[in-house]
């Protein structure tokens, strides 16, 4: 993976860490890219999808940042979108296959896209699609 420029990636706490690497890697396709344990327990993670990532940690009440889990928050505060080339209709159904709950069924937008979205089992927001930004 290039290190070239700047890049944003997202950062989400889980109750349980291991449980959402597995779910993201089945159901929206991404891969293990790092897992720091301690004690047997993740203390964080990056994952991977294409050249994009995301960092997850576990969920702490006295986190430092304020970071929680959506379960903890009983609503979250912000979505991820991936942008991919793949048909969306089949990544839709991966992600309902894998227990997503689909918020959004696949549609098309005014400006060209074609996208859905849904919740993971913490309740983390995934918007899908094929928008890669104007050029």
């Amino acid at each position: 993976m290039s290190t070239a420029g700047p890049r944003t990636i997202s950062i989400l706490r889980y109750r349980e860490p291991a449980a959402a690497i597995d779910w993201l890697c089945a159901a929206l396709g991404f891969e293990r890219h790092f897992v720091a344990e301690e004690d047997g327990v993740i203390v964080h993670a990056q994952l991977r999808i294409g050249h994009a990532m995301v960092f997850l940690g576990p969920d702490h009440a006295d986190d430092k940042y304020g970071m929680h889990s959506p379960l903890a928050l009983n609503g979250t505060n912000q979505c991820v979108y991936i942008a991919t080339p793949d048909d969306i209709n089949a990544h839709a159904n991966r992600a309902r296959a894998a227990g997503a709950v689909i918020i959004t069924e696949p549609y098309d937008t005014p400006y060209g896209a074609r996208e859905y979205s849904c919740r993971d089992p913490e309740g983390h927001v995934w918007s899908v699609g094929n928008y890669f930004g104007e050029p």
